[in-house]
């Protein structure tokens, strides 16, 4: 008679390499047998299938799934998406974090997330944090989290030969990488607070989209930004032709871009635009992508053209700060010219902060950051790879701070701009250079913004609102014009033969517009 089977607890990595050879064909008894589970078993993994690489996207790369067996999630969800977002940007990034400032940061994304419940940023809720994504124990002593400097000097001379063996030019070889935009908040000083007023009416945007940018070595050839929201289909683009936008869009609940929708990004449009700009050029249509470490991508195998000649490769771990062409200041440049952009935006049309809020949407921001990638200069991304190609970068480039300028230009600006005096160059800079909502960056709530409401802007369906004769003896009112405005630019977004420029000329004339009806309304009311 056979004895009981012992009980075997599989760790996330057996489960993951359990999946993969199922989808290389070994059957389930044989993997029964291999890892001493039953047939069951090895099904019910295949079932929860994608459940567990989701889980272990999501976990530290360097330890998160060699040990842990259980997938237990925790109470709010949603926090502990977000925190373990912003903790691999601090380790990506270089920055020390200790368990107080772990505790610290949760508190505050439970009150901006406006959750309800009893939280407490105990160490108990560290330690369980740290265990459901395989946080080694060092990462919370508060020591910095540096780049493997090792790695990284191995990879770019594997890289180079690399490129040289495949006869690859820097026009061939194409860098990506993916950062948070919270993209509705202004510095905190432009809201000229009054004192009486109750903190807790205003707090950091929680309106946050993924942007993805991607280019080539030589900064010739810049991809349209992705942008990766959680709504399939936001309000603000209603009557939006999505293919018509400046920026290519995809939806998704995750945190980061996740394997699907990534895939179906290079397949559909990374492919095809790489294959036309090398034959524009007169070249081989032969590619490299370089990525970041795997866990938010599928494997290399899944990702390559029909004809096997545009191809991916993968940064080893913990070397994006280092060596990821994206991260050596490009997408940081990207939402600095954004923000530089939101303020001059919010300046244009001379209305106070709350309306600025309450009318600024997610389709505003998509235009405002597609500008924004499209005003990085070539030079500044060839820098960007100058660890991989030395000597590729343009030497005569001088090493101008791009953003110390422009945050020099908005102080000026804004100290003589209504409810902005108090705005300096340091409160810019930290708004710069804020990686998360923090207190550099605040914006009114929709719950203050209610009280705007006591007298709100009529506005009627455009098939029910009575036309006004155009006729130079009848003065037409900027609210008239502002709602013309607003259905051209409408019919223009449902158009498929519409230039950018000639939409971006649209919303510049909106502006002007909002700006007359302030100043209008503002002398009517003194």
């Amino acid at each position: 008679m056979l004895g009981k089977r012992k009980r075997v607890v599989l760790t996330i990595k057996d489960k993951l390499d359990i999946i993969k050879k199922l989808e290389e064909g070994i059957s389930f008894k044989k993997l029964s047998v291999v890892y001493g589970i039953g047939e069951s078993t090895v099904r019910d993994i295949k079932k929860n299938k994608e459940r567990i690489i989701n889980y272990a996207n999501n976990s530290d790369p360097t330890s998160g799934v060699s040990k842990r067996k259980s997938m237990k999630s925790s109470t709010y969800e949603e926090l502990d998406r977000v925190m373990i977002e912003w903790f691999n940007q601090q380790k990506t990034d270089g920055i020390p974090v200790s368990g107080t400032i772990c505790a610290k940061q949760a508190k505050f994304f439970f009150d901006a997330l406006g959750m309800e419940g009893d939280f407490n940023a105990s160490s108990g809720w560290l330690t369980r944090f740290k265990q459901r994504h395989g946080i080694p124990k060092a990462a919370g002593k508060g020591t910095k989290l540096k780049g493997d400097e090792t790695a990284a000097s191995e990879f770019c001379g594997n890289f180079q030969e690399f490129v040289e063996r495949e006869n690859l030019l820097p026009e061939q070889v194409y860098g990506a990488d993916q950062t948070g935009l919270f993209w509705k908040c202004l510095p905190s000083r432009t809201l000229a607070l009054d004192s009486e007023q109750s903190t807790s009416e205003y707090r950091s945007s929680r309106e946050r989209i993924i942007i993805m940018c991607c280019a080539n070595a030589t900064g010739l050839h810049k991809l349209n930004l992705c942008v990766v929201g959680k709504a399939k289909k936001p309000r603000a683009f209603k009557g939006t032709d999505l293919s018509n936008l400046p920026v290519t869009y995809f939806s998704q609940k995750g945190a980061w871009i996740e394997q699907s929708v990534f895939k179906q990004w290079f397949e559909k449009y990374f492919v095809p635009q790489v294959q036309k700009h090398l034959k524009s050029k007169g070249l081989l249509e032969k590619a490299v992508l370089l990525l970041d470490f795997p866990p938010v991508h599928p494997n290399e195998e899944l990702l390559s053209s029909d004809d096997g000649r545009i191809i991916v490769k993968y940064l080893p771990p913990n070397v994006t700060s280092l060596i990821q062409p994206m991260s050596q200041g490009v997408l940081a440049t990207v939402k600095r010219y954004y923000r530089a952009g939101l303020l001059q935006k919010y300046m244009d049309e001379g209305i106070d902060p709350k309306m600025f809020w309450k009318n600024l949407t997610v389709l505003d921001a998509i235009y405002e950051v597609s500008r924004a990638w499209n005003m990085i200069k070539s030079s500044t991304i060839t820098k960007a790879w100058k660890k991989l190609f030395p000597g590729n970068e343009e030497n005569s480039v001088m090493n101008i701070d791009e953003g110390a300028i422009l945050a020099a230009n908005l102080a000026t600006v804004l100290q003589n701009t209504e409810d902005c005096e108090h705005v300096d160059i340091e409160n810019i800079d930290q708004w710069f250079d804020s990686r998360s909502n923090d207190s550099s960056c605040q914006v009114l709530t929709d719950s203050e913004g209610a009280e705007d409401q006591a007298k709100p802007v009529e506005q009627k369906p455009f098939n029910k609102t009575k036309k006004a004769e155009l006729n130079p003896e009848k003065l037409i009112s900027h609210k008239a014009a502002l709602e013309w405005t607003e259905n051209l630019l409408d019919y223009l977004e449902q158009q498929d033969d519409m230039l950018l420029s000639d939409k971006l000329v649209l919303r510049r004339l909106r502006t002007i517009i909002r700006r007359k009806q302030k100043i209008q309304n503002s002398k009517s009311h003194s």
